[in-house]
């Protein structure tokens, strides 16, 4: 908040402009993208970087894969096929991770060009086994888009390693911003052979040549870059081992926190996701009015569920400066009041 009164700059002011470049050093560093990927910041939030990873990777006639086992899993489908993709939907279970031997099944024709998948699902608290999905779509040479929104930031993202195209998050969650850019990478690869007509706001080369040679594309948010600037600042100071340690450990202290006033999280404990907890709603608990408690009578809020999990799970999340211990001994408190229980004998 405070790095969003500095004065304001043009896009282009020689100063503001060294600024950008720090971004997309730092951001490269965060994504684990290797030096060749153009990593950046989109004006938008998530959702129009899911929207420019498709417009800029899919052209009519593709054939993708979509692991669609969450809310923003059938969101990523539905986008890839508004940009002329034929989409396969791989179904999983809401709540599960995408087990790697379904995709080797469904691709060992080799008729996929594409595989899209989301990292960390933030409608079930699930992390998908995107490494393992990104070496198999590596033997089938398809393509990959990642969806690393509630992922990046809080736990391993590592952009290199699965040999990502493209790979998308948004400002708020891990990284610690507030909403309003989508740092998003793009490989070498995709930007040598990209066709298709991108919409103008979306298309990587013009905001390539905007991000690295200067070329007015839009007139960017200052504010929202001194923000996104400042909270990667904090997280190179942090240092990306402990910023995962410290989610995993914020993760560790609510669910044994849960546990002790009976409740319990959807996932399985090796699929979890760190900065996203999905919590089991107990029989005969109305899910809205607990939610509705939270926030008057203890200024805590809490997500509901999604689609099918609608009123069947509570979604907290502990994301960016947000995770602490004290943060998610809090929320067990204020949940263990909503619901009138005390915590169990040991």
């Amino acid at each position: 908040m405070q790095a969003m009164t500095g004065p304001l700059r043009s896009h282009l002011d020689p100063e503001f402009v060294l600024l950008l470049d720090d971004v997309r050093a730092r951001l490269t560093t965060l994504f684990q993208a290797p030096p060749d990927h153009f990593t950046f910041a989109l004006s938008g939030t998530g959702t129009t970087g899911m929207d420019a990873a498709a417009a800029n990777l899919l052209e009519p006639g593709m054939m993708v894969l979509c692991v669609v086992n969450g809310y923003f899993g059938d969101r990523l489908a539905q986008v890839c096929a508004l940009h002329g993709a034929f989409v396969e939907r791989l179904e999983g279970e809401w709540g599960q991770a995408i087990d790697p031997a379904q995709v080797e099944r469904v691709m060992s024709d080799g008729r996929f060009d594409v595989v899209a998948i989301v990292h960390g699902e933030t409608s079930t608290g699930v992390i998908n086994p995107v490494g393992e999905v990104a070496a198999i779509a590596r033997q089938h040479d398809a393509l990959l888009i990642v969806d690393a929104v509630t992922s990046l930031g809080a736990v391993p993202v590592d952009v290199a390693a699965w040999n990502a195209d493209a790979c998308y998050s948004c400002s708020q969650k891990g990284i610690g911003a507030p909403s309003g850019l989508a740092p998003i990478t793009f490989s070498a690869r995709l930007r040598h052979r990209r066709a298709g007509t991108p919409p103008f706001s979306l298309d990587v080369k013009k905001l390539e040549d905007f991000w690295v040679r200067r070329r007015y594309h839009h007139t960017i948010s200052a504010p929202m870059i001194y923000a996104l600037h400042a909270a990667l600042t904090e997280a190179a100071e942090e240092g990306l081992e402990a910023r995962w340690k410290r989610h995993a450990d914020a993760h560790s202290a609510l669910v044994a926190g849960l546990d002790a006033i009976g409740l319990c999280l959807l996932p399985a404990l090796a699929h979890r996701l760190h900065s996203l907890n999905a919590v089991c709603v107990p029989d005969g608990v109305d899910a809205s009015e607990v939610k509705d408690c939270m926030l008057t009578r203890h200024q805590i809020e809490i997500g509901a569920g999604l689609g099918p999990l609608a009123g069947k799970i509570w979604r907290i999340g502990l994301m960016g400066s947000g995770a602490t211990i004290h943060n998610a001994e809090k929320v067990v408190t204020a949940l263990a009041k909503s619901l009138g229980r005390t915590p169990l004998s040991r």
